[in-house]
């Protein structure tokens, strides 16, 4: 090789290492680039062919090695249509080859990046800072699955999201097993239910087609009360209703002139022994005559006749008339155990279901029910519609044998309801339930056919339940809680941003609060990763060492976030120096050679 092999193989290594620094300049100059992946320098010997016992160190040349496979750090950033890539893969992107009336034409050579600072432009595609166009496949808006496999540039217009018409409204709800209703009265057995009797004829408000109930006896309970004897015992029939203490008769005397009204009758107390007629009693008659004188008022008879037992008084309504019974002496009434009107209304009657509330019982109903939330519907249009809900219960367990305990649904038809205007709809579905508080049969689902609420139609939107969304246990506060009421519906909206979210997909938001997913986002992996061709802006294209692009196996997608550069500066600097100092000492090797030249031309002198 001799002394001018040594000079060219000097040269050869300045040029080495030359073409090192030049890539350590490029890693330190893009140490702060989106995703930049650093290039490092490989050297390779050049060994002449000769035998075994003559073979030289050679010369050098190098190649550059690429660190594509080789993350940087994930950052967050808030713009949220940044993105980046948290393990192997690439963004499918293309670049313009030029433009036409400002709109980009695609030069149709698929690229791949793992540059994430994608923003909309005003077309609404989606640019990186390098000027590349990310690729993605569309979103069913139906199906929510992606719409074929093959990537396409994305574009997302301000188009208007068209309005859904309510079809399901998911409900959950416990309705209290002791409904306090403002008609409630824990005296008297079965006065938290709608009473079908209580509404305008022909306007039966349980559900469509139930039988006409026959009336039942209501009753009303006093509380216990005793006499003036000495000792006080509790009243009997035979306890009069004035006397001087100590006597058999009620602690506070009724006199002459005094009242009791039965259902708008009066009866009057009379001087003792001038009484006369069913319109009349004597101060000093019996609790039993007293009875037996409302009991005719009423119209009352076997075996509904009112009684005392243990000092209290039971009332009964019979089956012809509700009860209402008050008297002009207030403190004489407390003494036979009632305050104010009592009351009694009878079970049962009303004519066929016709599962409505009028306008006219509007009032009525809100007595006799309770409030099952609400919820906002739309129309086929989008507008909106608030949907209320009421639920009543309509039987009872604690009535005896051939009862349970059963609701019915109602929702409002229209809030301005008067007269014979249909005020709320039955859902004409009967709700009962077991002792431990679960329907029994479940009832899945219903179906408000054609529903139309205050004058907008709604179709025939499907309540889902589920097999347990609907129980009835105990609530001291007496109402129905509810524990869910959604709906699918919702108005039409405009696009206002995108973004990026968890599942790899593009999300669009809506001026109607609407979130949907558009695209999703195309990520490709290598078997060849580090073979890819370099091009500007951090960009890669398909070589033969690298191999087609797959799509499927990639690493996850992070939203807000952009990767940094995998350029360590301290690793480059540490690179700088030994390039340096190889540089120098290749040299070293020209001085040495050229002297050497030097001597032996000096030889010839």
């Amino acid at each position: 090789m001799g002394i001018f092999g040594a000079l060219t193989t000097a040269v050869g290594g300045l040029r080495a290492n030359s073409y090192a620094l030049e890539n350590v300049s490029g890693n330190i100059a893009n140490s702060q680039t989106t995703a930049f992946k650093r290039v490092d320098t490989s050297f390779l010997d050049l060994i002449p062919q000769t035998s075994a016992t003559a073979q030289l160190a050679g010369g050098v040349t190098t190649q550059s090695r690429s660190t594509n496979s080789v993350q940087g750090d994930v950052q967050t950033a808030s713009v949220a249509t940044f993105m980046a890539i948290n393990g192997n893969g690439f963004f499918a992107v293309q670049k313009p080859g030029n433009f036409t009336d400002g709109t980009p034409v695609f030069d149709g050579v698929d690229r791949y990046t793992r540059r994430g600072d994608f923003q909309l432009d005003k077309s609404g595609y989606l640019v990186n800072g390098a000027g590349y166009y990310l690729q993605g496949v569309p979103i069913d808006p139906t199906t929510g699955n992606p719409s074929g496999s093959s990537p396409q540039v994305l574009r997302f217009q301000n188009d208007f999201l068209p309005a859904q018409q309510t079809t399901r409204i998911d409900y959950r709800a416990n309705l209290a097993s002791y409904p306090l209703t403002t008609k409630h009265d824990v005296a008297v057995p079965g006065s938290e239910l709608i009473i079908p009797g209580s509404y305008s004829a022909g306007h039966n408000p349980l559900a469509l087609g139930t039988p006409q109930a026959p009336y039942t006896d209501a009753t009303r309970s006093g509380t216990t009360q005793s006499n003036k004897a000495t000792p006080s015992v509790a009243n009997t029939a035979a306890t009069l209703l004035s006397g001087t203490a100590p006597s058999n008769s009620i602690s506070s005397n009724f006199v002459a002139g005094d009242t009791i009204t039965v259902n708008g009758q009066t009866l009057t107390f009379m001087a003792s022994g001038t009484a006369v007629g069913a319109n009349q009693i004597n101060v000093d008659d019996s609790i039993g005559t007293l009875l037996g004188k409302i009991d005719a008022l009423q119209g009352t008879s076997a075996p509904y006749t009112s009684t005392i037992a243990s000092g209290s008084i039971t009332l009964h309504s019979g089956l012809a008339n509700n009860l209402s019974v008050t008297s002009s002496n207030g403190t004489a009434w407390a003494a036979l155990g009632f305050n104010g009107t009592a009351t009694a209304t009878r079970g049962g009657g009303g004519g066929v279901g016709t599962g409505q509330v009028v306008g006219n019982d509007n009032s009525t109903f809100l007595g006799e029910s309770i409030a099952g939330g609400a919820v906002t519907t739309y129309d086929v249009s989008g507008a909106p519609v608030n949907l209320q809900f009421r639920w009543a219960k309509v039987d009872t367990a604690s009535l005896g044998a051939g009862h349970t305990d059963t609701w019915n649904l109602f929702y409002q038809v229209n809030p301005n309801a008067t007269g014979t205007q249909v005020a709320w709809q039955n859902v004409n579905t009967n709700f009962t339930f077991s002792a431990s508080g679960q329907m029994t049969p479940a009832v899945p689902s219903v179906e408000l056919t054609n529903a139309v609420v205050n004058g907008v139609t709604l179709g025939s939107p499907v309540i889902n339940f589920g097999t347990g969304g609907v129980t009835q246990f105990a609530d001291a506060n007496g109402n129905v809680q509810v524990n869910q009421v959604q709906q699918d519906g919702f108005p039409a909206g405009q696009l206002q941003s995108v973004g990026v979210g968890t599942n790899g997909r593009i999300v669009g938001n809506y001026s109607n609060g609407r979130n949907l997913d558009l695209a999703e986002i195309s990520v490709a992996t290598f078997n060849g990763t580090n073979f890819l061709k370099r091009v500007n802006g951090g960009a890669f294209e398909v070589t033969d060492g690298s191999g087609q692009a797959l799509f499927g196996k990639a690493g996850t997608i992070v939203g807000s976030s952009l990767e940094g550069s995998n350029t360590d500066i301290a690793d480059e600097f540490t690179k700088l120096i030994v390039t340096q100092q190889a540089y120098s000492a290749n040299t070293k090797v020209i001085t040495t050679s050229n002297t050497m030249v030097q001597d032996l031309l000096n030889v010839l002198r």
